[in-house]
């Protein structure tokens, strides 16, 4: 299995893959390990997080809009 086979078998309520591994560490310590757990934080919140930054909030908003979810309210 190559990686980009990887990325068309990853779970549609998984975090996406192109979230880097800082950013993927801080969610799952955090007790983020599905997308859908991401439309009740607030961007604010994750900010907040080691390791997350503006490129991966980026791809969780995308991911998120695709579902047809969005993060909290502020």
């Amino acid at each position: 299995m190559t990686a980009d086979d990887a990325e068309l078998t990853e779970p549609s309520d998984g975090i996406p893959p192109q979230v880097g591994a800082p950013a993927r560490r801080a969610l799952e310590r955090a007790g983020y390990l599905r997308l859908s757990q991401l439309a009740g934080a607030s961007e604010a919140e994750l900010r907040r997080l080691h390791g997350m930054g503006p490129k991966a909030l980026g791809i969780l908003r995308d991911a998120l809009a695709a579902q047809g979810m969005s993060f909290g309210r502020e």
